[in-house]
């Protein structure tokens, strides 16, 4: 909320006030140069504790994949070496995955990966021993090995990046002291007014509607209609590990609803009157429609917003 006033945007008025003057340029570049300035504290306080794994975990569309990638630059930059990896290659094969009470695969439990693979590797790794790092084939649903290799040097760090980071169960092997623990959600400082907060929810929403429309063809229906499921997968593995966290990053960008109307907008006119999500859908519209828009072309390439919209230099 005070880095909101401190540039001026406290509230949807005065961010539109502020796009109506030819300022949402400013805007954007203030609001990157924050987030970098906080990534690199980050990367700071990892290199003074000496950690040698980061696990990283939040909520659905928190922006961990493009976050973690922009830390492990920020670790190369105070002279450790990162190598960034996805907890979600170590997933179980799909037939051994578990299914929940309604015989549906429970993608987002802990036993849906290999715990054990994972600690085995970890371990080797912290040794300096060589693993072969497997990738997850989300299309065929089994574990693959692409000869993709890695060993860690003295000065290695690894950067681990999914929703059970924080969940000690899932690192069970690795010594305390070489864990460092970051919490990442999108904790929306912008007010609708005075009185009313924006909720987080609805801007992790919108980001997953744009980014799965975009990466995966799935509509914005099918996101509404999932997402009560996604929130409940959070209540249940996420959240109540959030305060076993050694630092929170916020990676809400003031000026993101903005640029993600454009993209959300279309989406959500698709939804048929006759839908159960129409009435939710018909809220969100109305919710966008309090902003004036802003063109993406001014976004950083490695921007956090850029993982949703498209267009990252990373890959996510």
């Amino acid at each position: 909320n005070d880095w909101g006033k401190n540039i001026g945007v406290p509230t949807v008025a005065a961010l539109n006030d502020a796009i109506t003057r030819g300022e949402g340029k400013d805007i954007i570049l203030a609001s990157e140069a924050y987030q970098e300035h906080m990534i690199g504290e980050i990367a700071r306080q990892i290199k003074e504790e000496n950690r040698r794994i980061v696990m990283i975990a939040g909520p659905s569309s928190s922006g961990k994949t493009s976050f973690s990638h922009r830390l492990s630059i920020q670790l190369n930059n105070v002279g450790l070496k990162a190598h960034p990896i996805a907890i979600d290659n170590y997933f179980l094969d799909r037939e051994k995955t578990p299914k929940d009470e309604n015989g549906e695969y429970d993608f987002e439990c802990l036993e849906a990966l290999d715990i054990e693979e994972f600690n085995k590797h970890m371990l080797q790794l912290l040794r300096g021993e060589r693993v072969e790092m497997p990738t997850f084939n989300f299309k065929l649903g089994k574990q693959e090995f692409h000869g993709n290799s890695l060993t860690m040097g003295k000065g290695d760090v690894l950067v681990m990046e999914g929703i059970h980071g924080l969940n000690d169960k899932l690192s069970y092997a690795i010594p305390a002291n070489d864990k460092f623990k970051v919490y990442i959600s999108a904790i929306t400082a912008l007010n609708i007014d005075e009185h009313n907060r924006i909720p987080t929810t609805d801007n992790r929403e919108i980001r997953r509607m744009v980014r799965d429309a975009r990466t995966r063809g799935t509509s914005a229906q099918e996101t509404i209609a999932r997402w009560q499921s996604v929130r409940r997968g959070e209540e249940r593995h996420i959240f109540p590990f959030q305060e076993d966290a050694d630092v929170m990053f916020n990676s809400a960008l003031v000026y993101e609803l903005a640029v993600l109307k454009q993209y959300a907008e279309p989406l959500l006119f698709q939804i048929p009157k006759d839908a159960p999500e129409y009435y939710e859908a018909k809220r969100l519209l109305k919710f966008l429609s309090y902003f004036l828009n802003v063109t993406s072309e001014s976004l950083p390439n490695n921007s956090i917003c850029r993982e949703f919209t498209g267009g990252s230099c990373f890959n996510v």
